[in-house]
């Protein structure tokens, strides 16, 4: 939507500009006018102000007028109706983003942040990830970029056996109703990494559901588990460091907590210290 509304600025911005400056030399030319009386005549004429202090007095002028008067003017409103629809339609997205943030804020600090620790205490790799991932205050954009490629070229890895299968099922069993509200929030979809990340960890809660004996599960079925893990593991932690990053920039007190709880760090704790 919001790219409709940009395509269509920029067509009407263009239009306005070619109405605009053949308007300026026409009239510039055709009743040897200053450049700046021209501009002037032209933004009153398709103002429809029409002042009366300047006015054409050849046959071309006049000509061009018509023309402008007849097709500028409808350019004119459309222009500014498109400029105000933009802004409007950008304001609303903002505002969307801003509550879906929230939506995300509340994912992560009800089960998303201990999720993730469960994951990553489950990761045989897990040393290299807390290196690169020790985000602080002073992180500059080029640092998030960089933890990103790291999580993006990542292979991520789950040894099952340092999984606890029953407590996890019971920390997803415990926000069911967390989870209904999000899938009701009415902007998800337009967040697809977020959407993506919720998925996978309601199947994950689904796989976990559908087990009555899960602590004897056969290999084979320790060996897909593991996989839907990884998989969740996988999306949680790319989402939870660009949520990181937009904490960071828009609310330092909130990045603060995020920070000391970091589920990737061993020495994790709310408290603050010295």
């Amino acid at each position: 939507m919001s790219t409709d509304f940009g395509h269509r600025l920029r067509y009407y911005t263009l239009l306005f500009m070619l109405v605009l400056a053949v308007s300026v030399i026409g009239f510039s030319h055709f009743e040897n006018l200053s450049a700046f009386d021209a501009i002037y005549f032209t933004i009153v004429t398709l103002a429809t102000v029409g002042y009366g202090d300047i006015h054409p007095v050849t046959t071309a002028g006049k000509m061009l007028a018509i023309v402008v008067i007849s097709f500028g003017v409808t350019t004119f409103v459309t222009f500014f109706a498109s400029l105000s629809d933009y802004l409007l339609n950008k304001r609303e997205k903002e505002l969307r983003h801003e509550k879906l943030n929230m939506v995300i804020e509340i994912f992560f600090g009800e089960v998303g942040t201990e999720l993730l620790r469960r994951c990553a205490l489950a990761d045989p790799d897990l040393a290299h990830v807390q290196t690169a991932l020790k985000v602080s205050g002073a992180w500059s954009p080029a640092d998030y970029s960089a933890a990103s490629n790291v999580l993006h070229t990542k292979t991520y890895a789950i040894d099952i056996r340092k999984v606890d299968l029953l407590s996890l099922r019971t920390l997803l069993r415990d926000n069911t109703t967390l989870f209904l509200r999000i899938l009701e929030n009415p902007y998800l979809l337009e967040h697809e990494a977020f959407t993506e990340t919720v998925r996978a960890v309601l199947h994950l809660k689904e796989e976990l559901n559908q087990r009555d004996d899960i602590e004897r599960s056969p290999e084979t079925d320790l060996k897909h588990l593991a996989g839907d893990i990884q998989r969740a593991y996988g999306l949680l932690a790319q989402q939870w460091l660009s949520y990181m990053n937009y904490l960071c920039r828009a609310y330092p007190f909130l990045f603060s907590l995020a920070v000391r709880i970091n589920p990737f760090s061993a020495e994790r704790s709310a408290v603050v210290k010295e």
